[in-house]
């Protein structure tokens, strides 16, 4: 009967630890850090570098800190590639700007004014990635395994 409890203790502590693998929090991203939303010196690789280098996932929030004259409008990925800002999903006039990422979906963001955008002032966010994808699949078949174990032990002694 120990060995019963004892093993039954160790799947529950296992099957904790796996899933507090899965829990997430939060994050807030400063959109270009230090650059934050401006005219890019570089043009687009400023921004497209920046978003590659993160991780975003649902329920993080993006943040567009400006100072002078500038805008951040979320558009259709048509409006991104042709830098049109009529019809904007949303647009905002005041700094800071910030969106809560609430859809896995590719979001598209560039400033209205002038041409800012066609000097690359606009970012591309794309939610989640491969590794977490697969990552969230593997410790969901972990998580499905060590409760498969535990309650073949439970049932077995």
């Amino acid at each position: 009967m120990g060995n019963r409890a004892g093993l039954m203790i160790w799947c529950l502590i296992a099957l904790v630890l796996v899933l507090d693998l899965k829990a997430t929090t939060a994050e807030t991203y400063i959109v270009g850090d230090g650059m934050e939303w401006d005219i890019p010196p570089l043009g687009s690789i400023a921004y497209r570098t920046w978003a590659r280098s993160n991780v975003f996932e649902l329920g993080d929030t993006i943040v567009f800190n400006w100072t002078g004259t500038h805008d951040v409008a979320e558009v259709t990925k048509e409006n991104y590639d042709n830098c049109t800002g009529t019809d904007a999903i949303d647009l905002r006039q005041t700094s800071p700007a910030n969106f809560t990422l609430t859809t896995n979906s590719t979001r598209y963001f560039i400033c209205t004014i002038s041409n800012h955008c066609d000097l690359g002032q606009k970012v591309t966010i794309n939610i989640g990635d491969q590794w977490s994808s697969a990552s969230s699949l593997a410790v969901g078949a972990l998580s499905a395994i060590l409760s498969t174990i535990a309650i073949s032990f439970l049932t077995f002694f």
